[in-house]
This record gives C-alpha cells, sequence and structure tokens, in this order.
C-alpha cells in the first residue's frame, strides 16, 4: 500500500515538475512558431519572454495550477478514465483562471501563445502522471474488523467474504453487562477461527499500512461518535474501503446495498486541507461580518430591550457534530415564556413587533457569528436542532442522526430551499444531499443563495413599508 503522504509528495512534486517544463518549453521559439501556424491562431504573435519576467510566469502558473489540482492530491482509488476526465477538468479550469488572471493583470499574464501551449501540454502530461502514481481500485483480500462492540464483530464475521486478519479494538470491549478480554493472543468470535487483536485503535494507521489492508469492516456501537469518525478518516486517508453490515447503517451514511450483507460507507471526510480552508473560510466570514454589523447590533438590541421585557439574546442548547452539545445565541424574537418543543407554530402569538422583523430578515441570526467564530458551528452545514426537539425529529425519521456527520451550519442547503424542522424529512433529505456533495465551493454556492435571498427578504420589506406610507 502506498502511504497517504507519498502520494501526495509524489503528486505534488510531480505537478510542479510538469507545470514549470510546461511553461517554459512554451515559451520557446519553437513552440510558438507551432501555434502560430495552427489556424485559427495563425492571427497571434509569437511572444518569449526571459529571466525575471519568465520566473514570474511560471511561479503564477505553478501556484494557479496547484490550487485547481487540489482534489488529484488526495489519496483515492481511481480507474483510468475517471483520473483522466479528472484531470482534464483541472487542467481546463486552470486554463480559465489563467486567462482571467491575465485580463485583469497584464503585468504577469501570460501571452495568449504560451497560455495555450502550456495547456495543451499539460492536458497531455498530467493525466500520464495521475494515472502513474493513482491508487488503484482493488478486489477486496485482506480485511479487519474495527470496534468496540463484540455483537457487530460477530456478525461481521459471519458475514464477510473477505479473509479476516485480525481485530483493531481496545482492550476491553462492552457489550450488555459483560466484558470481553480481547488478549494480544486472540479472541473467539463464535466461530473455529480465532482472530489475532492487531492492536488499539490508535494503532489503527499503523496496522492498515503494516499489513497491506484494503477493507476494514466498522464494528462500533454508536456509529456518530468521534471513534468512529477516527476509523473512517485512516480509512479514507490510506484509500482503504470502510463496510458496515447493513443491519448497522441507521446512523451511517451508506452507499446502495443492493441487498447485500455488507455496505460500503459513502461519507469520505474532507482532507485536512479542506478542513483548513472551511475554518479560515469560517473565520473570516465570522469575524468580517460582525465588524460590519457592530451598528447594526448595537441598533438591534437597543431595539429588542424598547419593545419588551426581558433580556436581548435568547440562549439555546442545540446539537452539534457527533451528538455533541452547544448553545446558541439569537437576538429574542419572542416574550419570555416556555417554549414548545413540537415544531407546530404554536408559539407565534409570542413573537414580538421587533421580532417580526428580525425573523423576516434573518436579522435574529446575527448573535451566532459567534459560534462560527469559536467553532461551534460552520457558516454552511445541516440547520443545528433544539437539544429537546430532537427526540420529536426522530420519532419522525430512524435516521435523523445522519446529520450529525457534519458540524452544523448557519445556514444550509435545507434552508435555501425552504425546508424547517416542520418537515423533517424533507429536510433530512437535503441535509444528506450536502454530506454527501460538501466541498468549499458548495459551500460558496448556498452562502451566495442564502445572501441573495436575505438581501430579497429585506427588499421586499422597506418595499412594503414605502407602499403602506
Amino acid at each position: 500500500m502506498q502511504s497517504g503522504w507519498r502520494y501526495r509528495v509524489a503528486a505534488i512534486c510531480g505537478a510542479v515538475v510538469f507545470v514549470a517544463a510546461a511553461v517554459v518549453l512554451a515559451n520557446t521559439p519553437l513552440v510558438q512558431a507551432v501555434v502560430t501556424t495552427v489556424p485559427p491562431l495563425d492571427n497571434l504573435q509569437p511572444t518569449t519572454f526571459s529571466n525575471g519576467a519568465l520566473t514570474d510566469q511560471v511561479g503564477t502558473t505553478v501556484v494557479i495550477t496547484l490550487a485547481v489540482l487540489w482534489p488529484l492530491f488526495k489519496p483515492r482509488p481511481r480507474r483510468i478514465l475517471d483520473t483522466i476526465s479528472l484531470t482534464h477538468k483541472r487542467v481546463f479550469l486552470t486554463a480559465a483562471v489563467l486567462a482571467t488572471l491575465g485580463y485583469f493583470d497584464w503585468s504577469s499574464r501570460l501571452p495568449r501563445t504560451t497560455l495555450i501551449a502550456t495547456i495543451v501540454l499539460l492536458a497531455v502530461v498530467l493525466p500520464l502522471w495521475f494515472v502513474t502514481i493513482r491508487q488503484r481500485p482493488r478486489v477486496s483480500s485482506r480485511a479487519i474488523i474495527v470496534g468496540d462492540d463484540i455483537e457487530i464483530m460477530r456478525t461481521l464475521h459471519d458475514s464477510s467474504e473477505v479473509p479476516i486478519l485480525g481485530l483493531v479494538a481496545p482492550a476491553g470491549v462492552q457489550h450488555g453487562g459483560s466484558e470481553y478480554r480481547i488478549a494480544d493472543g486472540g479472541v473467539t468470535i463464535e466461530s473455529p477461527d480465532q482472530l489475532p487483536r492487531l492492536g488499539g485503535l490508535s494503532r489503527l494507521d499503523e496496522v492498515l499500512v503494516e499489513h497491506d489492508i484494503d477493507t476494514v469492516l466498522l464494528a462500533f456501537e454508536h456509529p456518530d461518535r468521534e471513534e468512529f469518525f477516527g476509523a473512517l478518516s485512516a480509512c479514507f486517508e490510506h484509500g482503504v474501503q470502510a463496510k458496515v453490515h447493513r443491519d448497522h447503517a441507521d446512523s451511517v451514511l451508506v452507499a446502495e446495498s443492493a441487498g447485500a450483507e455488507l455496505v460500503d460507507t459513502h461519507l469520505e471526510p474532507w482532507d485536512w486541507q479542506d478542513y483548513v480552508v472551511k475554518r479560515a473560510f469560517d473565520i473570516a466570514f465570522s469575524g468580517l461580518a460582525l465588524l460590519c454589523l457592530s451598528p447594526v447590533i448595537v441598533a438591534i438590541a437597543a431595539a429588542v430591550k424598547l419593545d419588551s421585557p426581558g433580556p436581548v439574546l435568547y440562549s439555546q442548547t442545540r446539537t452539534a457534530a457527533f451528538g455533541e452539545r452547544f448553545t446558541i445565541y439569537k437576538f429574542r424574537s419572542m416574550t419570555t415564556g416556555q417554549e414548545t418543543t413540537t415544531p407546530t407554530g404554536e408559539d407565534n402569538d409570542r413573537i414580538t413587533r421587533v421580532g417580526t422583523y428580525l425573523r423576516q430578515t434573518h436579522l435574529d441570526e446575527i448573535p451566532q457569528l459567534w459560534s462560527i467564530l469559536v467553532g461551534d458551528m460552520s457558516v454552511v452545514g445541516p440547520r443545528a436542532a433544539w437539544t429537546d426537539e430532537e427526540e420529536h425529529l426522530e420519532a419522525e425519521t430512524n435516521e435523523w442522526r445522519k446529520r450529525w456527520f457534519v458540524k452544523p451550519g448557519l445556514t444550509g442547503l435545507a434552508q435555501i430551499n425552504g425546508m424547517t424542522s416542520e418537515h423533517p424529512r424533507e429536510k433530512l433529505r437535503y441535509d444528506i444531499e450536502y454530506i454527501r456533495k460538501q466541498s468549499f465551493w458548495f459551500d460558496l454556492k448556498i452562502v451566495t443563495r442564502q445572501l441573495y435571498g436575505v438581501g430579497v427578504d429585506v427588499g421586499l420589506l422597506v418595499w412594503r413599508k414605502i407602499h403602506r406610507q
């Protein structure tokens, strides 16, 4: 098995070399002459640079190309055609970015002849490189069971058609009122086979590499907790398939089972680069928004206080990722009193005059920017549900906990499509769709649509006020 870091180093270093070489080669008079003889490019003038100007071109192109090729630097088992297709898409996106840069910044732009030649060269060389170093999808042949539930381990062992080399589990595995000790020598799981314990959960990375594992069978009692995600992330890092038994998949995002006993987990944890970018965006967005909205915050606080007795802010305990809990704050939009836990709108008669406007314009949500800044929430993600309300929502759909797989957000795919907790099944469908498709660019699309929606709501409110007068 090629380790994730070795793949990354090879992918990045190879990309740097090939991109730099492509720019240098495209800058030569011979290549320039070839480009300008091909219709309809024969009206272009050959343009070459040297010394500092060429270095600037190479550096700019390398940085932009590495940023665009980001998804290809993650270790994934890919088929040849999938690798070629993804690489071509990224190369042509690079061309669009470089062309845009050239349009706005003429001092560091690539000449059109150089840009065209560079992209043509990269469209040939980079797919070959990524196909060469790619992690090939393999038929499962070496599997281990990872988890903390002895009963699920038995089920997985009996259902698996793949040779199981051993267990990765805590020294003590609890089940019911009994404790099953997994000794270093092995444990019998109601079968003639004795599976050796290969180590604890902290050694999973080492076990995957040392034993060249290609399949992990997950046997966790609580698949919505940190240990499950740690194991899933390790599998993702090393390009290993992660499977669960279909009877234990209610709280796990899985692919279509098609009647199979074991099904693939569908959720792929973001790589560390994605987490860094998402968190940086959360901090920048929330920090800038709090700064720019500070006069609005002061005005709203005064209006809430003058409109009705009670505190300016309203707090509520909500469910975060992995079932953890945190406190959110909103501008109070209702009179003080006991809330109902069912999402039926029974509290609407308690909404204050200022609260009506705050809700219509979504301005009551502004204090949640602080929760984003400190890391309890993200800008985009499934909307965090009130902990007292979770019981009702889980009664509506037993798959509700699949939303716990990511950090909750201020807005999300369900919100921009008008789904609330009053429609739990539809809301869950959108939330799961977001979890499956999540990416930084997908987040930007959702944020853009949400900001547009807020602008429309504020505009409509102002328009109505003007026409009433």
